[in-house]
């Protein structure tokens, strides 16, 4: 039975599903200025697992991650630029949507954009209105007004009054708190603008992800996830809106996954610790920046290394070396590592637990290979099922293992590593033993691996 940590209630949950069977998940998406970094990856591994798990499990999935293609940074990025800002938003989603493939992300049920949703923004904002819970200012802008939803607060643990003293108006703001937030944003020259009962403007940040939600999901769903600096103020204040327009408890459970960091420090662009997703994948494979992200359970900060992404390459190799010259064959067997996968999964998908069983499965591969060929086909078949419910170990071995790291123009190429090989064995068929040592340092040189067994010399890129 899956448990889940609730952010609302902070402790873990066994999860039930407001409709039996069937799982609605909505995850906050990108703000599609820049390329990915690390900690979107994170964002949209984390809750790639939890979409293939909770289908694994037999549920009917509607999963939404949505895209914000109007903001602050978007317009001051195209204006930078000189380009439109819708220009600027489609580079970036097509950008988003590569990186995502490269780390075998699974396209969400729907990604809704913000700017597709007017009419429903500007409907929750109107019932906001009517509720009393928003209010005109003189300037345009409408303003959400936090004193009047006595839950808010109820996700972040803060205290009203605790903000209050900390908040500050800035300048050309008008609304009557400190801490009520903008649902709409009177126009500015040379601006996006759409026309409004309010004048013309555009939405605020949190109005969107509230719109966009409720329109997919309906009033209530079950999960609601993001990255944890989005706790608050952006999911607070979505309670707060979704709540105060429809009267409904918005979300049942909240999912945050930790902060990345740098060699122990948050990554940020102010310190200059500022990876995207291809500067990485220039020197480590997308699947082993995937396992990487999994070594860490999805609630721990992930500390960013050279280390452990040499780790995850060691472990992957492991996995692949065991599958390697087995047959194709269904899963069978293994039910005790099954059953102990799915119970580290089913503890708020402890994806660390998980791939520790992996590698007792793996371990058992190897153990039966020399015997047993058909039994560890099986099994390998099992870790290929297992791997996928976490999006790994879906390549075929040899291609894997003979891809190896990220090849330069002076790689070697399969053909000359096998005629290598060959003339390996036929010094040492010589009793040449000097050459074919030679030729074996002259392949380790060149990154490439040898492995002598009894069913001949296999390789391998390091």
């Amino acid at each position: 039975m899956l448990k889940l940590y609730n952010d609302l209630s902070n402790r873990k949950e066994t999860f039930q599903p407001l409709r039996a069977g069937m799982v609605r998940m909505y995850v906050c998406g990108m703000t599609v200025y820049d390329l990915c970094h690390l900690g979107h990856a994170r964002v949209m591994v984390v809750f790639d697992v939890v979409y293939r798990y909770l289908q694994a499990s037999g549920y009917e999935v509607s999963y939404i991650r949505n895209i914000t293609d109007i903001d602050d940074k978007i317009i001051n990025r195209a204006n930078e630029k000189g380009v439109p800002f819708s220009e600027l938003t489609e580079e970036f989603i097509q950008a988003m949507h590569q990186d995502a493939d490269a780390l075998d992300v699974l396209r969400p049920t729907d990604e809704p954009k913000a700017t597709q949703h007017m009419e429903e923004i500007l409907a929750m904002i109107t019932r906001l209105i009517e509720n009393g819970h928003a209010y005109t200012a003189d300037n345009g802008d409408v303003y959400y007004d936090v004193r009047s939803f006595s839950d808010y607060g109820k996700l972040s643990g803060k205290s009203v009054e605790d903000l209050r003293a900390g908040a500050r108006v800035e300048p050309g703001d008008a609304k009557r708190d400190p801490l009520d937030f903008a649902l709409w944003k009177g126009a500015k020259p040379d601006e996006p603008a759409w026309d409004s009962p309010w004048g013309r403007g555009r939405p605020g940040w949190h109005i969107e992800c509230s719109a966009m939600s409720t329109k997919a999901l309906g009033d209530s769903f079950d999960i609601h996830g993001g990255g944890a600096d989005l706790t608050f103020p952006h999911h607070e204040n979505e309670i707060a809106q979704s709540e105060g327009a429809t009267g409904h408890p918005f979300v049942k459970y909240w999912m945050h996954n930790g902060f990345v960091r740098i060699n122990d420090e948050k990554m940020s662009k102010s310190l200059g610790n500022f990876f995207t997703v291809r500067e990485i994948l220039e020197h480590y494979r997308a699947e082993e920046v995937r396992y990487f992200i999994l070594t860490s359970h999805y609630r721990s900060p992930l500390n960013y290394d050279t280390e452990h992404l040499d780790n995850a390459r060691a472990a992957l190799t492991r996995f692949y070396t065991a599958m390697r010259g087995l047959p194709n064959a269904p899963a069978a067997g293994g039910e005790s590592y099954v059953s102990r996968f799915r119970d580290a999964m089913d503890d708020d998908f402890n994806t660390p637990e998980a791939l520790a069983v992996l590698f007792d499965l793996a371990r058992e591969i190897n153990r039966l290979k020399d015997n047993d060929v058909s039994a560890a086909a099986s099994l390998a078949g099992v870790l290929r099922e297992l791997g996928g419910m976490l999006g790994i170990l879906q390549d075929d071995p040899e291609d894997y293992l003979r891809g190896g790291a990220q090849a330069g123009d002076d790689t070697l190429s399969d053909g000359k590593i096998d005629a290598m090989i060959q003339a390996r064995i036929d010094a040492r068929a010589e009793k040449n033993w000097a050459e074919a040592d030679r030729i074996r340092d002259d392949l380790q040189a060149a990154g490439i691996i040898l492995e002598d067994g009894p069913q001949g010399t296999t390789w391998r890129r390091g």
